[in-house]
């Protein structure tokens, strides 16, 4: 298959032409993509070196999947004209999410919805992903109605530009700023930007992804988006109400049980999800499952997973391979 990768000199585009080849993906011509600035260097794709072109000739080359990595202007400007050609394309962007006539998907959940007549899938934002991931089997046993939500996201969210901020800090080097202020041994609660209701972007897409992509408007999500000092791995503290009343043994067997998600529950022995240990992994890991002891029907647990793989490339990648294995693309 001829795959484009939009974005390919990016963190994220990295990731991608690592899942391709680490997933053995059907690639027969890698169309790496980026913009006019690295048109003419070189990405490696399984030991062979290939040329970066720009976004017209890889157009020109037709390719049959198209993977987008590269900012919401470039997906709306370039995703309806390779989706024009017949080319199935994957935006990683948020620019398509919301679009009613576009499908959000994360393929444990709601692969099914997916047609040949799809030819451009949202890929969901990285903190909504790992949250369904653990949503949706809890939401089909006991019914959620609540979802109190705070993040612990690392700088690689932002790009290679925090992380550089990150470093130079620690190094006490004064370089670029991705950030208003200090990230090193501090917190920013500041993911993206603020909107008229005092929310971040990033707040509202934790708001409202989840519902497109279950299905279901029927519960509500609040979230607070906080930056921390960590380079790789989003965290989260998830409070979840249900309709009715849990047996927590069996929510343990329902996660540990579901697949893409590893249960890390064992604090006696300090055993629990940490982004150091999900750093270069695809599943989502969760634990300290407890009861929340303030109200009923009331879930207390905290979810991690790298948000440069499973919440953004691997995502992309495994809708990619249900496409070909249910003949859709």
């Amino acid at each position: 298959m001829r795959v484009a990768v939009v974005g390919v000199t990016g963190m994220v585009g990295q990731i991608m032409l690592d899942s391709l080849a680490s997933r053995s993906f059907p690639v027969s011509q890698l169309i790496p993509v980026a913009s006019a600035a690295s048109i003419g260097k070189k990405v490696v794709f399984q030991g062979q070196p290939h040329t970066i072109i720009g976004l017209q000739e890889a157009l020109d080359q037709k390719p049959e999947l198209a993977l987008f990595s590269a900012g919401g202007d470039v997906s709306r400007d370039w995703a309806p004209r390779f989706a024009e050609i017949g080319c199935t394309v994957i935006d990683n962007s948020s620019f398509w999410r919301m679009h009613p006539e576009i499908k959000l998907v994360v393929p444990e959940i709601n692969a099914a919805i997916l047609t040949a007549e799809d030819k451009i899938i949202a890929n969901p934002n990285c903190s909504t992903i790992q949250l369904v991931m653990v949503l949706a089997p809890l939401h089909k046993k006991y019914g959620i109605n609540r979802v109190l939500v705070s993040t612990y996201q690392s700088v690689s969210g932002t790009g290679q530009k925090a992380v550089q901020q990150l470093n130079d800090e620690i190094s006490g080097i004064n370089g670029p700023k991705a950030y208003p202020h200090p990230i090193h041994k501090n917190a920013l609660p500041h993911c993206d930007v603020f909107l008229d209701n005092g929310y971040t972007k990033e707040e509202m897409k934790l708001a409202t992804e989840p519902q497109k992509i279950m299905g279901d408007s029927s519960f509500k999500i609040s979230a607070t988006a906080v930056r921390i000092p960590t380079e790789g791995g989003h965290s989260e503290s998830v409070n979840l109400t249900f309709n009715r009343d849990f047996d927590l043994s069996e929510v343990r067997h329902i996660l540990d049980n579901t697949p893409g998600v590893i249960l890390e529950d064992e604090p006696v022995n300090n055993r629990y999800p940490m982004p150091v240990s999900a750093h270069g992994k695809d599943e989502v890991f969760v634990g300290r499952l407890r009861r929340d002891l303030s109200a009923s029907n009331s879930l207390n647990l905290w979810i991690v997973a790298d948000n440069l793989r499973k919440g953004a490339a691997t995502n992309a990648v495994q809708i990619a391979e249900y496409l070909c294995a249910n003949h859709l693309i």
